[in-house]
């Protein structure tokens, strides 16, 4: 991919400087009104359904920690971002090469652990059907059942394997506990039998709600800093999850439901599959239709990836920046082609990391120059300037640092949902 490079002499904002958002400038008159209006193929007959829930499929974790089940139960334990009266789930067998076979699935209010509130477990069938085998390489959506969900709840997923398989379509690095049971269907037990606790999830790809009328959903599409990385676990810090507590919140009076929906890999990169990621996954435009397009709802799309197409290619000849701007115009414009608009980030500070060098660190200035000033966004947060440490700008600022100097801490996290302003998603 080739595109005119940025200006590598253009100057950044100063350390001090406080505006976060950067629009481009055919938004600029709407964003002056603090207003856009809603993606067109939002204004579908209410009520709407929309993902309130969502994570990126990653493929089989680490060899040395692979998983397998025989005759068991999982409860897959999620947080809901906005509420409904109806829910239906998305399971994915989209990187296994053998069918999966369903033996029974459950969705319920959690109470604590891996118990389900009484009375909330509702059985859920796939075209009428209490079972379902899903084919190599494809998703399910369930049928939809009446449930009352609250925004900002834990939901308690249960999904019965009566045959031996291992996990090689799962999200590795879920910061929340989940269970198995011992042998035998539990999946609408409310107190279930746990035989081990996992720290990710299996064969689970999504939950829509049938939400108010205008919802819509945003798709943070990113690497490890939206997967939340190094923020602390069962508690929901990732940066996502802190905006939509700001959303269900903070939210502007006659803000229609925003779904936020987490579609970041640890490890992934916008343009190639690196082999030394520490978690494998397809990169961003690659798993641009199933983990953005596919997204129930989906109105907004929020990119932040690049920063590991830059330290995994070649400390002296690092990837070229308007490679990076060519990846960005890509997934920009097939965003758009569906009806949703597309908020980019800059990337953030890494100096102190391993991979540090100067050649890597103007690669990043000059993408980050790109995406403030390149007019392709619909609007641009500065996350770059709400990490940096304003005595050394090339690091992260040590308030918001886990430790490693890449990813932020749960304060850090929360600074970067702090900087979304809200205003964006309330219609004129």
């Amino acid at each position: 991919m080739s595109t005119r490079q940025p200006d590598s002499s253009a100057p950044l904002p100063s350390p001090e400087r406080r505006h976060f958002l950067h629009t481009a400038p055919a938004l600029a008159a709407a964003l002056a009104g603090s207003a856009i209006s809603p993606p067109a193929h939002a204004a579908a007959a209410a009520p709407p359904w929309c993902a309130t829930w969502g994570t990126a499929p990653a493929g089989p974790p680490p060899a040395s920690s692979t998983l397998s089940f025989s005759n068991q139960t999982l409860r897959l334990i999620v947080h809901t971002s906005i509420g409904g009266s109806a829910v239906r789930v998305r399971l994915s067998n989209e990187m296994g090469s053998t069918a999966l076979r369903i033996g029974a699935a459950c969705i319920g209010l959690r109470s604590s652990g891996a118990g389900m509130l009484a009375g909330s477990a509702r059985n859920l069938s796939f075209g009428g059907n209490p079972t379902a085998t899903i084919p190599a390489g494809a998703p399910l959506l369930s049928d939809p059942v009446d449930l009352a969900v609250p925004a900002l709840a834990d939901l308690a997923i249960s999904i019965y394997l009566p045959d031996s398989v291992s996990a090689t379509t799962v999200h590795d690095m879920a910061l929340q506990a989940s269970y198995v049971s011992s042998a035998g269907n539990y999946a609408a037990t409310p107190a279930l039998p746990v035989q081990a606790t996992i720290g990710c999830w299996p064969f689970l790809a999504e939950v829509d709600v049938l939400a108010s009328a205008g919802a819509t959903a945003l798709v943070a599409l990113g690497d490890s800093i939206t997967d939340g990385a190094r923020s602390t676990g069962n508690i929901d810090r990732r940066w996502p999850d802190w905006l939509a507590r700001r959303m269900q919140q903070e939210a502007p009076p006659g803000t229609p439901p925003l779904g936020i929906v987490n579609r970041g890999i640890s490890g992934n990169s916008l343009l190639t599959d690196y082999a030394t990621a520490l978690i494998s996954g397809h990169d961003c435009l690659e798993r641009f239709d199933r983990d953005v397009l596919a997204t129930t709802g989906a109105g907004w799309l929020f990119v932040l990836a690049g920063i590991n197409d830059i330290v995994y290619s070649p400390a002296a000849n690092p990837i070229p920046p308007a490679d990076l701007a060519a990846g960005y115009q890509q997934l920009i414009a097939r965003a758009r082609l569906r009806g949703l608009r597309a908020i980019g980030a800059t990337l953030t500070p890494f100096e102190g990391l391993s991979y540090y060098n100067p050649a890597r660190e103007n690669v990043r200035q000059r993408v980050n120059d790109w995406i403030r000033t390149g007019g392709a966004w619909d609007a641009v947060v500065d996350f770059d300037q709400v990490l940096r440490d304003p005595a050394q700008p090339t690091r992260l600022n040590p308030a918001y640092d886990s430790g490693d100097h890449l990813h932020p801490n749960d304060a850090g996290y929360q600074a970067l949902a702090q900087a979304v302003p809200l205003s964006l998603f309330t219609p004129a």
